[in-house]
């Protein structure tokens, strides 16, 4: 009996703490304390500037030892800061002063002549569009390397003198210089002879062997002009000589000379002439000079009289007070009878060459000229087109070699025959006569 009451009461323990969790409710966990992505690390100023959490909390010796590590890293943070703020780099403090000159000077900026130094801060100025301006000179422009003449820059309103431009040579006259040589030589001349005698003796002989002159006791000619009917390869001889001269070859056109403000032309005229000085032995070559150089008469508007003033200009260079040296000229056009008498007369251009259209031996050596790296077929005879009557230039006979080859070309044929001359010829003689009807731009 003692023995089964306790293993009754058992079991009613068991039975009660049965129904207890009968009677238990399910309980949902606990919601999270954050909705959405894991929040990431701050960064920036302040993350940088947050301390790291030191453990332990209580004050013991590690966390002395952790404490002072932090405090080493930002004694060295510190220092390396201050370093930094105390050597700058010189690349930056320039940068800044260069900015704060930029700031002054002002963009863009205008660009004007020197007239005239009044004083160490003061000078007179000018621009090719307006009048003379009294200004001031900024402190950082070098003073030394100013000189009355010079080209220098100046502020766009106030008009003060910022700057100056070093390399003072105009840009048009930088580009006249021939950097690359032509390909064409003497050889590439057919006939002409004469005329090459002629230019080598005035211009080529003077440069090279100036004792000659000397012992014979001659001034060796200033310049020659080239004149004849167009196509008559006066362009082509001056290529000739730039190839075959070691001086420095200047090429201009007349009408580049032509400018569209007041003085610019004749400006243009001396800025030329001054650089071939410098860079003398030079050889300066202006085609089409009838363009400036036609003859003077009573003009009625602004820019006939600046295209006079040009000529003017041009003839006080070819024979002024200064000396033009090693400097030669070589004038080219194909209507001498308009140009002004004061440019033709000696002392300015001492030789005048002759341009004829080619005759019978020299459209021979022409046409093997420009045939020598075509392929004929054999039934081609040249000689029909020698000696024909039609009226033929240089530039005529290297059109019709052309033309001829491109008829070639037209048929898928890889020789050129004598019915291609033919046409060829018809074709450029048509184009060259009978084009354009008769009082069509009348």
């Amino acid at each position: 009996m003692g023995q089964g009451t306790p293993g009754g009461l058992n079991r009613q323990d068991r039975k009660g703490d049965g129904s207890n969790k009968k009677d238990k409710k399910f309980e949902p966990a606990a919601p999270p304390a954050r909705v959405g992505r894991k929040q990431r690390k701050q960064k920036g100023p302040e993350a940088a500037a947050r301390l790291p959490t030191v453990t332990p909390l209580s004050k013991c010796k590690l966390r002395l030892l952790k404490l002072e590590r932090i405090k080493d890293y930002l004694l060295m943070e510190e220092e390396f800061v201050a370093n930094q703020e105390r050597l700058k780099p010189q690349e930056e403090k320039a940068e800044e002063d260069r900015s704060k000159v930029d700031d002054l000077r002002g963009t863009p900026m205008s660009v004007g002549n020197l007239e005239e130094l009044i004083d160490e801060n003061h000078a007179i100025v000018s621009s090719s569009v307006g009048p003379e301006y009294y200004v001031g000179i900024l402190s950082f422009v070098d003073k030394d390397q100013l000189e009355p003449g010079c080209a220098i820059l100046m502020h766009n309103k106030v008009l003060s003198v910022v700057g100056l431009l070093q390399d003072d040579v105009d840009p048009m006259v930088s580009v006249m210089k021939v950097e690359k040589a032509p390909l064409e030589s003497y050889a590439d001349i057919g006939g002409l002879d004469a005329q090459i005698q002629e230019i080598k003796e005035a211009v080529e002989l003077p440069l090279t062997h100036p004792e000659l002159y000397e012992d014979i006791g001659i001034k060796p000619p200033k310049g020659v002009i080239l004149y004849g009917e167009p196509g008559t390869g006066k362009t082509l001889l001056a290529k000739a000589v730039a190839n075959s001269t070691s001086a420095t070859f200047l090429r201009v056109v007349g009408s580049e000379l032509i400018q569209k403000y007041l003085g610019d032309g004749p400006k243009l005229v001396r800025e030329l002439f001054r650089v071939a000085d410098d860079l003398s032995p030079s050889i300066v070559f202006i085609d089409e000079i009838d363009a400036v150089g036609t003859k003077r008469y009573d003009a009625h508007s602004g820019g006939e009289r600046e295209i006079q003033r040009t000529m003017l200009e041009l003839l006080n260079q070819l024979d002024g007070f200064d000396s033009r040296g090693d400097v030669k000229v070589i004038l080219a056009t194909n209507r001498i009878e308009s140009l002004d008498p004061a440019l033709l007369r000696p002392g300015r251009i001492d030789r005048k060459i002759e341009f004829p259209l080619p005759d019978i031996k020299t459209r021979r050596r022409i046409f093997q000229i420009h045939t020598s790296r075509m392929t004929l077929a054999d039934d081609v005879n040249l000689e029909e087109f020698v000696m024909t009557k039609d009226e033929f230039s240089g530039a005529d006979i290297k059109a019709i070699c052309t033309e001829a080859g491109l008829l070639a070309l037209r048929e898928r044929r890889m020789k050129v025959t004598h019915a291609d001359f033919k046409k060829a010829k018809e074709k450029v003689m048509f184009k060259k006569k009978e084009g354009v009807p008769e009082g069509l731009y009348m």
